[in-house]
């Protein structure tokens, strides 16, 4: 190696722009340069300022220039993690064939002898393997991160230059991640903070294009707005599910079923009907002994005809078959649509109007199987932020009522909380056949 790639090599700058084919942004720059100098690094970045490009980047140029090295990737979910993983593998195409094992989606290797790995959301996994380099990805959404905090800081340290780095959109406060960045005892974090203006074409990728596009996105949900633009914390009062109750609910071992596969389990449908202003969304739970888990959700298009939605959910029972109850918001458009449902061959539909009762009903219902740890549901951005959209008041006579800010969508929130209610009575023993209901 010449003297002129081994200078390229020992700058990670260099390596992405000469080697890897772009050039970073002042602040990615400033990333790289903290996380060749620091042990222990944070990053809270708006989205869509390339994040997660410039950290998979960063860990395939350490596993680059340190031979048999050993780096893990960890965050909310498996699936998450596999994003990095496969950005690494983007990167692996620049490089000379010989220098890297035939990519996998779950592990990089490299013929030095390092090796890039996503490992799940279990501390005890963790534990076992002495790792040079970790990377905790989406930190703020992981439900036990105290115990894996503790894990990934026991596996770091024997090495005594073992790194750590971090980053997270910002989400609860009662979190390892929120005391990362705001209690003392975390000051040797070296910290990098990136909002929507210094992404902004031309200092970094976010065009105002693309800009403009995300504030009608979250038009009406200011905290989001904060939240991802603005890398804050951010959390109104009046929220019916708390940020910590939902990162709780949290299981980075579950992952949505798609409707073409064939299922098998005791499954338990919710389904909120929209068609002009609202979206029309499936949501299916998966009762496992007292444990309820969200493993199917669909937001149709607007417009959608209540046809298309009745043919998508005749094709999940078929498939699927054991789906014991399906609760269906009839608001607004009625029996029809129910009869419509039971005629087309589906069994268990059972037609719900949405009286303020009857959704503070259903909304406890939800909300009571979360605090109690008996709902579980996978990592996935748009649905915990519309778990979160939900607001209510005490009216002066004592009653809940419900609303989500103007220019937000509740449609998620209400097919899950349908979905969960759908599954509030055990299934008689013995009844496990097609169409049996309690």
């Amino acid at each position: 190696m010449n003297e002129r790639i081994k200078e390229i090599f020992r700058d990670p700058v260099k390596f992405c722009t000469y080697v890897l084919g772009f050039k970073p942004t002042k602040y990615q720059e400033d990333l790289a340069r903290k996380f060749v100098k620091h042990q222990f690094i944070t990053a809270r970045w708006a989205r869509q300022t390339g994040k997660s490009h410039m950290i998979s980047a960063l860990l395939l140029w350490y596993a680059l220039t340190h031979p048999g090295s050993y780096i893990a990737v960890v965050g909310p979910s498996w699936r998450q993690t596999k994003l990095i993983i496969r950005k690494i593998n983007g990167f692996l195409t620049k490089l000379p064939k010989r220098w890297y094992v035939k990519p996998r989606k779950t592990i990089v290797e490299l013929k030095n002898g390092s090796r890039i790995e996503c490992f799940p959301n279990n501390p005890d996994t963790i534990r076992g393997p002495t790792l040079d380099v970790v990377y905790c990805d989406e930190m703020n959404f992981i439900p036990n991160d105290e115990e894996m905090f503790d894990a990934i800081m026991w596996t770091l340290v024997t090495k005594k230059h073992g790194k750590f780095i971090c980053s997270s959109t910002p989400w609860n406060t009662d979190s390892v991640f929120w005391r990362i960045w705001n209690e003392p005892a975390f000051s040797h974090y070296a910290k990098s903070h990136i909002t929507w203006r210094d992404a902004l074409e031309p200092n970094g990728p976010l065009s105002r294009k693309m800009l403009e596009m995300l504030r009608r996105q979250y038009e009406g949900d200011p905290w989001r707005w904060t939240r991802e633009m603005e890398a804050e914390w951010s959390e109104d009062v009046d929220h019916w599910l708390s940020q910590s109750l939902i990162a709780q609910c949290v299981d980075g071992d579950l992952d949505f079923i798609p409707r073409e596969a064939s299922a098998k389990g005791d499954f338990y449908a919710g389904i909120d009907l929209g068609k002009h202003r609202d979206y029309s969304v499936v949501a299916v739970v998966e009762r496992k002994g007292d444990m309820l888990l969200l493993v199917h959700c669909h937001r149709f298009p607007l417009e959608t005809s209540y046809a298309t939605v009745i043919g998508y959910v005749k094709a999940l029972v078929d498939k699927w078959q054991v789906i014991r109850r399906i609760c269906v918001d009839k608001t607004g458009v009625g029996d029809p649509i129910v009869e419509d449902m039971i005629q087309s061959g589906i069994p268990n539909v059972e037609g719900i109007n949405f009286t303020e009762p009857k959704k503070e009903e259903i909304a406890t219902v939800l909300k009571r199987n979360m605090v109690e740890g008996r709902f579980k549901l996978p990592y996935d951005r748009d649905v915990i932020n519309e778990l979160n959209i939900e607001r209510f008041e005490i009216t002066k006579a004592g009653k809940v009522r419900f609303s989500h800010p103007e220019g937000t969508h509740d449609d998620r929130f209400w097919a899950i909380a349908l979905a969960v209610y759908a599954a509030r009575h055990k299934p008689v023993r013995g009844l496990i056949g097609f169409g049996k209901a309690a």
